[in-house]
């Protein structure tokens, strides 16, 4: 492959992957305490250059990707099992192979009057321990600082934790984080909560919108100069096969 095609189709694989990660922000405008997805961007030396060139090919790629976790804007609900985190920090809850964390505050009653996601996690304390209210139908309140009480009587203290590496946090599922490294997780020092509020996605739609339209555009481009490449390779041909 030349190399006019080999950098343009390098291009066209790391705007595909771009799209890809676009795409899922796009969809997750709407989605509560969701955090949106970006790329670092390098260069790789083609293991294809010619030992003689005195520039060897360099190919565009994405490194990897990473998650930004800027605040959201806090909508109010008044629904009293919705609960706006600001700061940093997670509410940390119990899935299915272990402990996750999100910041989606959309919190429901289960069976047995558990505080659970809409998934069925349960919402854990500062004890790791699921928060059970202890009055069915009873209203609750929760201050800023994560107590909850029934009709003046303590019920727990909902878990907020932090990492001082983001990095150790890999997406799980949609809207959750596990701690893919083992890290220790610390206890933010700004969390608070806010009752009767949650936090919305922090994707800026019509930015995402303008990426998009641009990154499509720039695989567009690629691809013609693969076909114009092409094309130069085949009239080259045809050239040669004439003088011959």
């Amino acid at each position: 492959m030349d190399q006019i095609s080999l950098i343009a189709a390098s291009g066209m694989r790391a705007n595909l992957q771009s799209l890809d990660l676009l795409a899922n922000n796009m969809a997750n405008t709407s989605t509560n305490g969701y955090k949106g997805d970006s790329e670092f961007h390098t260069v790789f030396v083609s293991e294809a250059a010619d030992e003689s060139d005195i520039e060897p090919t360099t190919l565009p790629m994405i490194e990897r990707h990473w998650t930004d976790f800027a605040q959201g804007t806090l909508e109010p609900t008044n629904n009293p099992l919705d609960f706006g985190l600001t700061g940093k920090g997670f509410f940390a809850v119990q899935g299915p192979s272990g402990t996750l964390y999100t910041r989606n505050g959309s919190f429901q009653l289960s069976a047995n009057s558990t505080l659970i996601t809409k998934d069925g996690y349960p919402l854990l304390d500062r004890n790791g321990q699921p928060l059970k209210l202890i009055k069915p139908g009873a209203p609750i309140s929760v201050s800023p600082d994560g107590t909850v009480q029934q009709e003046g009587q303590p019920v727990g203290n909902l878990q907020f934790v932090d990492f001082k590496d983001p990095g150790a946090l890999l997406k799980h599922g949609g809207n959750y984080f596990e701690n893919a490294t083992g890290a220790s997780p610390v206890k933010p020092d700004n969390a608070m909560v806010a009752q009767g509020k949650i936090e919305t996605s922090n994707v800026n739609a019509a930015h995402g919108a303008v990426r998009l339209v641009n990154v499509m555009r720039q695989f567009e481009v690629m691809q013609k100069a693969i076909t114009i490449a092409n094309d130069m390779g085949k009239e080259a041909i045809e050239q040669v096969a004439k003088i011959s």
